[in-house]
């Protein structure tokens, strides 16, 4: 029976909320989320407060974190060498996040960098986090395609695999940034990468309508996909989507799925359905 990582991602839900959330909530809700049992939480990112503002206060946040004894592991993201010095400094931080774009249109809109200039950043962290006992997460933003035009095959997504192989790079989040994906290309990529790099923890990070993610996560476990990220209540997603009813995989809905595949998920589901209630009083 396969064994199911759940990521939890309220810093992907919160980063473009409208309303600033007041750092006590955040902690509040976080400090909730670490007493579930998720494999990680992606709780906040090291990166230019004039670029998202909401997660100015990620330095606070992990200070009143970082003396839970969960076993749930924290994620940062980072968007810059910078940003990753920074959150190598933090002990508790188990992983380095960096959205890396398939699609050179979306790289430069979201770092203001090339493909090829993103590639050398994340060479530059791999190496910070190998010196500091971190890992890197190496978020594939736009694998499934993108609506920019950007020459996009199976082969381009496989051809930086395999440079992000060659560097050490243990596990890659294949990202559909704009819920463009669909069953057939979702379970053409898992099923040419997961064969081809073993060694590598390939994750399915998933932007959907409330409607529409059952086909999206179906293909990807069937493909051998074994972690998935959500977000409670599918909020959030990526602030470049044209369609604001696009967001991220409600975590409810996977735990869902995986029981129905009777797939023990080691959650603590009493302070799961508590961490539901908290978010109506975060996301509002």
């Amino acid at each position: 029976m396969k064994s199911i990582k759940l990521i939890e991602c309220p810093r992907d839900a919160m980063q473009g909320w409208e309303r600033q959330i007041p750092t006590e909530q955040k902690i509040t809700y976080l400090k909730q989320l670490l007493q579930v049992g998720f494999d990680t939480l992606d709780f906040g990112s090291f990166v230019s407060p004039k670029a998202i503002p909401q997660m100015a206060d990620t330095e606070l946040v992990y200070r009143a974190l970082e003396e839970s004894n969960s076993p749930t592991k924290l994620l940062a993201i980072i968007a810059n060498l910078r940003g990753a010095e920074k959150a190598v400094t933090f002990e508790k931080i188990k992983y380095l996040g960096f959205p890396f774009s398939i699609s050179e249109t979306f790289q430069q809109r979201n770092t203001n960098i090339s493909v090829e200039e993103a590639f050398k950043t994340v060479e530059a962290i791999q190496a910070l986090c190998l010196k500091n006992d971190k890992e890197m997460v190496v978020y594939f933003s736009m694998a499934f395609g993108n609506p920019y035009q950007d020459v996009y095959d199976a082969e381009i997504v496989a051809n930086w695999a395999k440079k992000m192989a060659n560097i050490g790079i243990k596990i890659i989040a294949l990202s559909d940034t704009v819920g463009l994906a669909n069953a057939e290309i979702i379970s053409s990529i898992f099923n040419t990468l997961i064969p081809a790099y073993p060694n590598i923890e390939f994750g399915g990070h998933f932007h959907a309508r409330a409607d529409a993610w059952l086909p999206k996560i179906q293909a990807a476990y069937e493909a051998g996909c074994t972690r998935f990220d959500g977000a409670i209540g599918g909020f959030g997603g990526c602030p470049m989507a044209e369609d604001e009813l696009i967001g991220n995989i409600n975590t409810q809905n996977l735990i869902d799925f995986f029981e129905n595949q009777q797939i023990d998920l080691r959650l603590n589901l009493s302070a799961f359905r508590k961490a539901v209630q908290e978010s109506w009083s975060v996301f509002i």
